[in-house]
């Protein structure tokens, strides 16, 4: 069902969907956001030197470690650090940042794989970015469904923008909703904060005016009766419609909407968007 807005509300709305496209924005073009990353860079036990970050990088079974240079320094947590380096072992999906000079050297696990993701403010790629285009907000595009939680969650795995990886999630459930008279589905996995939602999918727009591979939907906790909004006015770019250095991960298959929903982020102008 959708959503109806008054008259009054509508300048309301579109402000307030202003606010969540600038704070997108923001955190994409951060000084250490994504779009200042300089490397995508896998570890093995074979200690390597990086062109944009400082020591020599490896890991084992007892995690990432790094042997820094008598002239090298990071600083992790505040603390400064020299000589060889413990990151222990890292999470899924987790990681440490270690400050370098103005940049900062991401250490993370992904897909089972452990990763340094350097972050330097002036790559080229955040001081020439000029703005992602996007949809006029609608309120057509804000409808309401219900969430169905699992018996209990279910191990789902999909793919990633980087070609053999493989990303893991328990789907908590899925979220029924119709548009355009279209009886719809989506499988979502966990949000930010307790009980929200994160939806990966693609649609008819995909590859055609919005990003081929994935875009985001975060939703809210679910009402007590299941209710939940879907707002696609803020279906968001995931870091690697910009960057070939993101492991972004993709939608599970059952998340392909075969309609057009012509509302969101589009193709950003670094991959040809307009």
């Amino acid at each position: 069902m959708t959503v109806d807005l008054t008259a009054t509300d509508l300048q309301a709305f579109t402000q307030e969907w202003l606010g969540w496209y600038r704070g997108q924005e923001e955190r994409l073009a951060a000084p250490h956001g994504f779009l200042a990353i300089t490397g995508l860079h896998w570890l093995d036990e074979r200690p390597q030197r990086f062109p944009d970050a400082p020591g020599a990088w490896w890991t084992d079974a007892e995690g990432v470690a790094v042997t820094l240079d008598d002239d090298e320094e990071l600083v992790v947590g505040g603390t400064p650090v020299r000589g060889e380096y413990r990151f222990g072992v890292l999470p899924e999906r987790g990681g440490v940042d270690a400050v370098w000079g103005d940049a900062v050297i991401e250490v993370a696990r992904r897909g089972g794989h452990d990763i340094v993701r350097p972050r330097h403010p002036d790559a080229p790629l955040r001081t020439a970015f000029a703005g992602t285009p996007a949809y006029a907000p609608d309120p057509r595009w804000v409808v309401r469904g219900r969430y169905t939680a699992f018996e209990t969650p279910r191990p789902t795995t999909v793919g990633a923008a980087v070609e053999g990886l493989e990303h893991v999630y328990d789907a908590p459930g899925r979220v029924d909703f119709e548009l355009d008279g279209h009886p719809l589905a989506l499988t979502v996995f966990p949000g930010r904060g307790p009980g929200g939602l994160l939806a990966l999918f693609t649609d008819a727009t995909s590859g055609v005016t919005t990003y081929a591979a994935n875009r985001a939907l975060s939703l809210a906790p679910p009402a007590a009766d299941g209710t939940v909004v879907l707002d696609f006015n803020r279906a968001a770019n995931l870091p690697c419609a910009y960057t070939d250095l993101a492991t972004c991960p993709l939608p599970p298959a059952e998340n392909r909407l075969p309609v057009a929903i012509e509302a969101g982020q589009k193709i950003p102008r670094e991959r040809g968007g307009i």
